[in-house]
C-alpha cells in the first residue's frame, strides 16, 4: 500500500517547479553584478509556460538555475519536490542554437542520452524510432547535422531531449534563428508533442506573439536587476492555430504585454 500512495505521489508532482526568492549575482570586471532579484514562481505538472522580456533581464539565467547549470547566490530551485543542485536527466535542455553532435547521424544524437544511461539497445531503437516519427525525420536517420535544414536540425535537438523522458522541458529561444514560417511550423509542433506527452515546458522568448501562441501562462519580467514584473494568463482557447492570434482576446492581450514590455525596455535604454 505505501508503495502505491509513494508512487500516486511521484506521479503528482512530476514536472512540478518551485523557484522561492532566487536572486543570482556575478562579478564582472572586478564588480558584483545583481542580474536576479528575489524571483519567485510554481509551475504545475504538464503547463506551459513562457519567460518574455527584453534582453538582460536575466530570463536564461532563471533556466540555467532549473537546469542545474549555475548555482543560486540566495534562494531555491525545486522540480518535483526535490532540491536542484545539479544537472539531472529529469530536466531537459533544448539550447538556442543547434547543439548537434557533427560527427553522429540523427539517430545517434537522439540516442546519445539513452546510450550514456545504458538502456537496451532494442529499448533505444524503438523509443528513437517513435520519437523520428513523431517529428518526421524518420527519413533522415542516416543524415548527418550539416546535411540537416535549420528546422530538422532543431527538430532533432527536442526529441534528444525528449526521449530521455524528463519531467520538465527547458527551452532557450529554441526558434530564434528560424526564418519567420519554419518558426511557426515548429511552434505548431511543439504544441502538438506538448499536447501529447504532457511534459512541463519552460519556454524563454523575446517574441510577444510567440509567448501568447504557445503558452498556459506568461511570466513578464522587469529588469535592472531581473525580476518577475507580472504573470499573465493567456485564456485563448487550445488548440491554436494562425487565426488565434487575430482574435480580439489575442489582440487586448498582446497589447497588453507589450505595454508592460515597454516599460522595461526603456528602464534597460536609461540604465545604458
Amino acid at each position: 500500500m505505501a508503495v502505491v500512495v509513494e508512487k500516486n505521489l511521484v506521479q503528482r508532482v512530476r514536472g512540478f517547479v518551485e523557484v522561492e526568492n532566487l536572486s543570482v549575482s556575478f562579478k564582472r570586471k572586478g564588480h558584483c553584478v545583481q542580474v536576479l532579484d528575489s524571483v519567485n514562481f510554481k509551475i504545475t505538472p504538464g503547463e506551459f509556460v513562457c519567460l518574455l522580456g527584453p534582453s538582460g533581464c536575466g530570463k536564461s539565467t532563471i533556466l540555467n538555475a532549473i537546469a542545474g547549470f549555475i548555482q543560486p547566490t540566495s534562494g531555491f530551485v525545486f522540480v518535483n519536490k526535490r532540491h536542484v543542485d545539479a544537472p539531472s536527466a529529469d530536466r531537459g535542455f533544448v539550447f538556442q542554437q543547434y547543439s548537434l553532435l557533427p560527427w553522429k547521424t540523427t539517430f545517434e544524437n537522439v540516442e546519445f542520452g539513452l546510450k550514456i544511461k545504458g538502456t537496451p539497445k532494442a529499448e533505444r531503437t524503438e523509443l528513437v524510432d517513435y520519437y523520428l516519427n513523431l517529428v518526421g525525420l524518420s527519413k533522415h536517420r542516416h543524415s548527418y547535422p550539416h546535411q540537416l535544414s535549420g528546422g530538422m536540425q532543431q527538430r532533432a535537438s527536442i526529441i534528444r531531449a525528449l526521449v530521455n523522458s524528463p519531467s520538465v522541458l527547458l527551452m532557450d529561444e529554441p526558434f530564434a534563428a528560424l526564418d519567420a514560417q519554419t518558426r511557426h511550423m515548429m511552434q505548431e509542433l511543439l504544441l502538438s508533442i506538448w499536447s501529447d506527452l504532457k511534459t512541463t515546458v519552460i519556454f524563454v522568448t523575446h517574441d510577444i506573439e510567440e509567448a501568447l501562441f504557445l503558452s498556459d501562462r506568461i511570466f513578464v519580467m522587469g529588469v535592472n536587476p531581473g525580476r518577475i514584473k507580472q504573470q499573465i494568463d493567456v485564456t485563448l482557447a487550445r488548440p491554436r492555430h494562425v487565426d488565434s492570434m487575430l482574435s480580439l482576446d489575442s489582440i487586448a492581450l498582446n497589447r497588453q504585454v507589450f505595454e508592460l514590455i515597454r516599460e522595461e525596455t526603456l528602464k534597460s535604454m536609461e540604465a545604458d
